[in-house]
């Protein structure tokens, strides 16, 4: 007779324990004991009976196997959202969407959702919310038309893994992870025990049909995907979507694919008839800018796609002993390094100043190439002058104050064109390129272009 039962593993030293302690006796450390399911057999380790009962793998070489994998992809009807998964939703790949609590991950499922369901049977599977709600959600973006999409309520892993087994779905939806559980497991559902042994068994499920799931996953307080890390390893494409859930535009873009490239990314904002592509960002986030001290134009990338954005930077003396500097889409680490080589590179005394930089329309920067544009900002905003109207700023900082090559140089600088700018301040790649206005350091930078 097989029996079930739970003990708990520190993930630091491995030792075992049998019920949960803050802190490890073995290893010290505290909050690494995590929740496992063990099988045993009556008077028998697990660990005997496996090294008695395995059978030799049966072999093949590489060049004989014969793909079984036809390659169908379902579209998501969202041309960019179908760029980011690799060209639209594989059979049989399982897909995690994560994301901040209301930014739209739901209603963004429910509109794919409503799309593939024109062609191929959907299911949506919800344990956050019942029939009623969804119905509300669906009439108000349009998705209740559809006779090949249906809906369960379920937060049980096993009836959902029964039902993919069935293969009569194409496409599943499960909203969301955290709120599944295995009758086996008595933990808690949104337990590491339970996340782990509910996606295993849906995957496996998954593979076993080739039917394609999409995963909803929480996230942290940090924005890390909540549960264990080998959620995200058992996975096969992994979306985070970003951005601020009160407004601003918010991006998909792929963190793990198997089956494509992540560099792509979507931009969407939300209105009342659900989430709507951006066809131009540039020129959305551009269309209210005024051009005073302290504002400058970033050519930058979002995945593969160029993107000009506003950085505005506001410089007050300081009231109290302390400097303060605030960053709103840019990493403070990164701003605190960038007036540090604006102070010791060039003759701005930053010391007694206050410093605020913010990037307008709620992106989150990540690009190097953004130092040249926060730094410009900065020096705009203490001295009081502008950038000219027609040019845009990219390049990466240094700390000897030298302006460094970024990547797709060349994406910038026609994206800039596109939105008739004249010129862009970039570092020095090849003199023939009159659009370039070549800088070689910072302080070169601030003395020739701020007026």
């Amino acid at each position: 007779m097989v029996k079930s039962k739970t003990q708990y593993i520190c993930q630091q030293c491995g030792a075992k324990y049998s019920k949960w302690a803050g802190k490890c006796e073995n290893c010290g450390e505290w909050n690494s004991l995590v929740e496992q399911m063990v099988q045993t057999e009556s008077g028998k380790s697990a660990v005997a009976k496996s090294s008695s009962s395995g059978k030799a793998l049966v072999t093949q070489s590489i060049d004989s196997i014969e793909s079984s994998d036809d390659g169908r992809r379902y579209t998501t009807g969202i041309s960019d959202l179908d760029d980011v998964l690799g060209g639209g939703i594989l059979a049989g790949g399982v897909v995690l969407l994560a994301g901040q609590p209301g930014i739209g991950k739901s209603t963004l499922l429910l509109q794919v959702t409503a799309n593939v369901a024109r062609h191929q049977s959907v299911l949506y599977a919800s344990g956050e919310e019942s029939a009623s709600q969804v119905k509300l959600r669906a009439q108000r973006l349009g998705a209740d038309e559809s006779d090949k999409l249906d809906f369960a309520a379920s937060t049980s892993a096993d009836d959902i893994a029964a039902t993919l087994r069935s293969g009569q779905y194409d496409v599943v939806v499960i909203d969301s992870i955290q709120t599944l559980s295995l009758e086996e497991v008595s933990s808690a559902p949104g337990t590491v025990s339970q996340i782990t042994n509910s996606s295993n068994v849906i995957i496996r499920a998954a593979k076993q049909t080739g039917t394609a799931v999409i995963i909803v996953g929480h996230v942290t307080k940090e924005g890390s995907i909540a549960g264990p890390k080998v959620l995200e390893h058992l996975v096969d494409v992994v979306l985070q979507f970003e951005g601020d859930r009160y407004g601003g535009f918010k991006i998909v873009r792929a963190v793990k694919n198997r089956f494509g490239s992540t560099a792509e990314a979507a931009i969407f904002e939300m209105d009342d008839k659900g989430l709507s592509l951006v066809k131009n960002p540039s020129a959305a986030l551009l269309s209210e800018r005024q051009n005073s001290d302290g504002s400058i134009v970033f050519a930058t990338l979002e995945g593969n796609r160029p993107l000009l954005v506003e950085i505005q930077a506001l410089v007050n003396p300081t009231h109290f002993g302390y400097p303060k500097r605030t960053a709103s889409g840019f990493d403070l680490n990164r701003l605190n390094l960038l007036i540090a080589v604006l102070e010791r590179r060039t003759k701005l005394d930053l010391s007694d100043k206050d410093i605020y930089v913010n990037v307008v329309g709620g992106l989150k920067l990540g690009d190097p190439a953004a130092d040249l544009a926060v730094c410009m900002a900065i020096a705009s905003a203490v001295a009081g002058r502008k950038l000219a109207d027609d040019l845009v700023v990219f390049g990466e900082v240094g700390l000897g104050g030298e302006i460094r090559r970024v990547k797709a140089t060349d994406r910038r600088v026609a994206e800039a064109k596109k939105l008739g700018f004249k010129g862009a301040l970039a570092p020095i790649i090849d003199k023939k390129i009159t659009f370039i206005h070549g800088v070689k350091d910072l302080r070169q930078a601030l003395i020739d272009y701020l007026q």
